[in-house]
């Protein structure tokens, strides 16, 4: 009865500890896929965990009578299971810990195929053991024995337990934060069930692996998944108080819609929107038909489908469209902001209430009219811009001034009451787009103030687009003499980036002439060079760089061409061996690295068609070989492999033994045709 007492208490101890986790063992998926299959392969072990424990009790209470004839066939069925259930929590452990790791490299994939290759030996040793005693077995007097396979299968587990532990604790190791404390608890919870299996195999009578399993699930319930419940209550806690300037936020996963609400706005929270949902984009459409104005449906309709919200992120961070919320029956304008989050698989959009800050506008417009004071702004017109604005530093009315026809009129003179609002306005129709976000930042009104504190002036070069044709402008911002006003000009400077993109063009000729063969007209030595250093930064880095190989080539009979024909003949031959190269790798760079040696490197579809590549080329060299005309090539070839190449001159040295090869061979054709 002691035997079972164990055992229970670690039973009840798991189901108390463990409820909320098993209770949500179906769990969600789309956005939550990858968490999920980590949090399924950990109930599936906790699952495993109760059934040996309740295997283990049994065993307790049927042993303490195994005297009894008719008990024996449920002892002994009971001993299966408890081994089968200690395989499975083995198995059920270690596919937890690489879907916690979310690695597909050959570590995990090594550790996958042992602990699968060690569960099916366990089920085949069990049922060898049914006709031949191997793990155990019983004697007359139905007294349990051990057997030499119960050591062995023991022997093999606790090996795999260490083996994962050094894993876990290296991994932890190289980490940081909270993912080091996790890693550790994960690689110290397989350390003590090594240890507890080792005093399992020194005394059956004692539950120690049952010990070793609540433990370690009492470390990962408390370093582990509390850790995690922590740092998502954090996130929800941020999310919450960056919630409370607007209205509500949404965070939303782009491919499947499913989102999740944050609000604390009463005004709308009585609309009743859900707080978290499948599809955004379908319920969406739904509540606009409910909640927004008559007039804005349309609009508000097409803005909320996921292609026109892809689309609108095209080059560049986020963009804000407003339309009308009818609330307890009253009209509200309210503003949008949509951003793709960091991990480019989701949107953030953001609501917010600007029914106030409207009724102010359209006040001021009414109340306040702005006169230009000319001998404040005498103080930027020699700098002969095109546009002044003249911007009162208080409330932040402004002024204009058109000095010159680039915005398709002349000489107007304008005037608002918020510059910044307005410039807002002025800059999405206007600058070009690739430029707009940059603009946006630095034509804000906190940029503005901030910077001008610390400084005179301030300045941004961009381009917008003007009767269908884009313009250089530079934007320059600076505070009058008494403080009480910015005057913001904006200056054409389409023949000052004109004179400036001839001279880059003039310097980048030059240095793309130092890094071309003069001969052949390929890359040379430096350029290769150049793309070695980048290439092996990235690999140093730990980087995933891109598949590449490299083919390192060398003219045959280039001394014997020069000595019998003159070098004239030679250089026409190392020409056309150069011309065979580029013809056959049209997609890869092909550099001259010495007088008869060259580089191809390998990318993309030449990558890809390396072999059928490598094929042609050595075919049209044979047929060259064969007629007596066309450059005789040696060649070799020499993949990148992430997991054992660290520096890229390996790869030169295995494409040029190869290479060494070929000419070998083509030497020993030579030599049977002559």
């Amino acid at each position: 009865m002691s035997y079972s007492i164990i055992s229970l208490l670690a039973l009840i101890l798991n189901l108390i500890i463990n409820r909320d986790s098993l209770k949500n063992l179906r769990g969600q998926t789309g956005e939550l896929k990858n968490a999920q299959k980590t949090n399924s392969r950990y109930c599936y072990f906790l699952i495993a965990s109760n059934c040996y424990f309740i295997a283990d009790i049994a065993w307790g209470l049927l042993y303490e009578h195994h005297y009894i004839k008719a008990l024996f066939p449920v002892l002994y069925f009971d001993c299966i299971l408890y081994f089968l259930f200690m395989f499975l929590s083995m198995l059920t452990w270690i596919r937890y810990i690489v879907a916690y790791l979310d690695k597909h490299g050959r570590k995990s994939k090594a550790l996958l195929y042992a602990v699968w290759t060690m569960f099916t030996l366990a089920l085949i040793y069990l049922i060898i053991n049914y006709f031949h005693p191997f793990i155990f077995s019983f004697n007359n007097e139905h007294e349990y024995i051990t057997e030499a396979g119960r050591h062995i299968a023991f022997i093999l587990q606790i090996a795999l337990y260490l083996v994962t532990s050094t894993y876990m604790l290296l991994i932890a190791y190289k980490s940081t934060g909270g993912e080091k404390a996790r890693y550790t608890a994960v690689g110290f919870t397989c350390l003590v069930m090594e240890l507890f299996l080792i005093f399992q195999i020194f005394d059956s009578r004692y539950p120690s692996y049952a010990t070793g399993l609540i433990i370690g699930i009492c470390v990962i319930h408390s370093f582990v998944e509390a850790g995690e419940r922590k740092e998502k209550e954090i996130y929800d806690n941020i999310a919450t108080s960056l919630a409370e300037d607007y209205e509500a936020m949404y965070y939303i996963n782009i491919e499947t819609g499913e989102y999740r609400e944050f609000s604390k706005s009463q005004e709308y929270a009585s609309m009743k929107v859900p707080v978290a949902g499948r599809d955004f984009y379908t319920e969406t459409r739904m509540n606009i038909e409910k909640y927004v104005h008559p007039d804005d449906r349309e609009f508000a309709q097409n803005l909320h489908r996921k292609e026109t919200m892809l689309q609108n992120l095209e080059s560049r961070k986020s963009y804000s469209y407003k339309y009308r919320l009818l609330i307890n029956g009253q009209q509200r304008h309210f503003q949008f902001t949509v951003m793709r989050a960091n991990d480019e698989r989701h949107f953030v959009l953001y609501e917010k209430d600007i029914e106030d800050e409207i009724t102010a506008e359209n006040m001021l417009l009414e109340n306040q009219k702005k006169q230009v004071t000319f001998t404040q702004i005498a103080e930027i017109l020699a700098v002969n811009y095109d546009v002044i604005y003249y911007v009162d530093a208080k409330d932040f009315g402004y002024i204009s001034y058109e000095c010159r026809n680039i915005y398709g009129e002349l000489d107007v003179q304008k005037s608002g009451d918020d510059f910044f609002a307005d410039s807002q306005i002025d800059i999405s129709n206007i600058v070009h787009k690739g430029d707009r976000e940059l603009v946006l930042d630095f034509a804000s009104k906190d940029h503005i103030i901030r910077t001008l504190k610390n400084q005179k002036s301030c300045s941004l070069e961009y381009r917008i687009v003007a009767f269908k044709k884009t313009h250089y402008v530079r934007m320059t911002a600076q505070k009058t003499a008494n403080g009480t006003h910015y005057i913001i000009g904006i200056e054409n400077i389409d023949e000052e980036i004109k004179k400036e993109k001839e001279q880059l063009k003039a310097l980048n000729t030059e240095k793309e002439l130092a890094r071309r063969d003069e001969l052949t007209g390929v890359k040379n030595k430096t350029a290769y060079k150049e793309l070695e250093k980048s290439v092996q930064s990235n690999i140093d880095n730990k980087m995933d760089y891109l598949p590449f190989a490299l083919v390192v080539c060398d003219t045959n009979d280039l001394k014997k061409i020069n000595d019998t024909l003159g070098h004239v003949a030679g250089d026409e031959y190392i020409k056309n061996s150069a011309k065979l190269l580029c013809n056959i790798f049209v997609h890869s760079p092909v550099f001259r690295i010495g007088g008869d040696e060259f580089v191809v490197f390998l990318r993309g579809n030449d990558f890809s068609n390396r072999e059928s590549l490598m094929k042609i080329l050595r075919t049209s060299v044979r047929d060259n070989l064969l007629s007596g005309s066309g450059p005789i090539l040696a060649s070799g070839m020499s993949e990148y492999d992430s997991e054992k190449d660290t520096l890229v001159s390996e790869i030169f040295e295995r494409a040029d033994k190869n290479m060494y090869k070929n000419k070998k061979e083509l030497k020993k054709e030579q030599s049977h045709l002559a």
